[in-house]
């Protein structure tokens, strides 16, 4: 128990949070169920733990314990053998935030130390996973009993599945507790976890980025002449094959909002949901739900989320459940459709988590696709 009565209220909020965010969790992957029922087991024990330290503090005088001092030499000395572990291994303080990291976690986090000092571990954790995860981490600090779990690692266009191993630790020179994380291979992988395999090495080429761009904007120009017609009289612009030729080739899904009148945001409705599933909690959900469209919608500006941390950026289900958590995302942007007269809408790409993160590149070519889009809206668009 935190050594201030007033942190009660806190740990309170934060299990509550935690316990929300396991059942959302095993809402959208029943099949999951074994491990977040373990996480849940593991935040039913913080709670006992939880209960039983306010019992003693309500019984007995509140003391403090003398700060033990720390020796130089032994703390280089450990730092020098941390740094060159041959086992990948992070080190967090009590909320979660990287403190340190040896040479082979950076490197299975597929960033450089100094990067990701500070950073929240959670955020390099697939989202399905995200909520496990915290709950281990809460029950490791509270009881002290170390835990071991199968999670998953996924950021900047990989995914590893991985076994955790969360210590505990009491550092002298520290005023709260922190914990050691051990990273090792997955004891057993399962066969239906998805997403779809990693896309190949290949896709980081920029010459093959660049084909795919101009293949893209190619393909979206004759879709839109096609709507211009001779002399401008051509058919309405069908905003689903707009849609779906982004997601068929550049995304994973793409949700267009539109305003029946220009410059409308408040009115703003969710026209297309193009993507493999999820669907109808896409096309449910009101853009002025959704952070990351509203905003865009408001403000005229483009966004670019390479990589994401808050998955409640995009809206919740109705369950309060993260729709980003639920589609596996890892990357997404949003750009304004401009007509003549104003913002007529918003163009919304998403990415799972196992695939090339967005780019300024991808941006540019979005604005540009939109801005399209946007002037060959109709002056009241009524339908698709």
């Amino acid at each position: 128990m935190p050594e201030n009565v007033p942190d009660l209220p806190r740990e309170v909020a934060e299990l509550s949070d935690r316990i929300a965010a396991l059942r959302s969790t095993h809402a959208m992957y029943p099949n999951d169920a074994a491990g977040t029922a373990e996480a849940a087991l593991a935040e039913l024990g913080f709670a006992e733990q939880l209960l039983r330290d306010r019992e003693q503090r309500l019984t007995a005088p509140e003391t403090s314990a003398p700060r033990r001092s720390g020796n130089d030499d032994e703390r280089a000395i450990l730092r020098a053998v941390f740094t060159e572990l041959s086992v990948p291994v992070v080190l967090l303080d009590n909320a979660g935030y990287i403190r340190r990291i040896n040479t082979m976690g950076a490197e299975r986090l597929g960033s450089a130390s100094g990067y990701l000092t500070g950073k929240p571990f959670s955020n390099f954790v697939d989202l399905r996973r995200r909520a496990a995860m915290r709950s281990w981490l809460a029950s490791v600090l509270r009881s002290g009993e170390p835990a071991s779990f199968e999670s998953r690692l996924a950021q900047r266009g990989w995914a590893e599945d991985v076994h955790l191993t969360l210590t505990k630790l009491e550092v002298p020179t520290e005023a709260e507790p922190m914990v050691l994380i051990a990273m090792s291979p997955p004891l057993h992988s399962d066969a239906d976890e998805g997403p779809a395999p990693l896309e190949p090495e290949v896709e980081d080429q920029v010459v093959v980025l660049a084909a795919r761009r101009l293949d893209v904007l190619t393909r979206m120009t004759r879709l839109l002449l096609r709507s211009a017609g001779p002399g401008g009289a051509g058919q309405p612009l069908a905003l689903d094959e707009a849609a779906g030729l982004l997601a068929d080739s550049y995304a994973d899904w793409v949700l267009l909002d539109v305003c029946d009148l220009p410059s409308d945001a408040e009115r703003a409705r969710r026209a297309v949901v193009a993507g493999p599933r999820h669907g109808t909690l896409l096309e449910s959900l009101d853009p002025q739900r959704s952070e990351v469209p509203r905003d865009v919608l408001a403000t005229g500006k483009s966004v670019l989320h390479q990589l994401i941390e808050d998955e409640s950026i995009l809206g919740r289900a109705q369950d309060g459940a993260p729709l980003l958590s639920a589609l596996g995302a890892g990357s997404l942007l949003c750009v304004p459709l401009r007509g003549s007269r104003g913002v007529r809408g918003a163009l919304t790409l998403i990415r799972r988590s196992n695939r090339g993160t967005f780019r300024l590149a991808d941006l540019g070519l979005i604005e540009e696709i939109g801005e399209h889009i946007g002037l060959a809206l109709p002056p009241r668009h009524t339908g698709c």
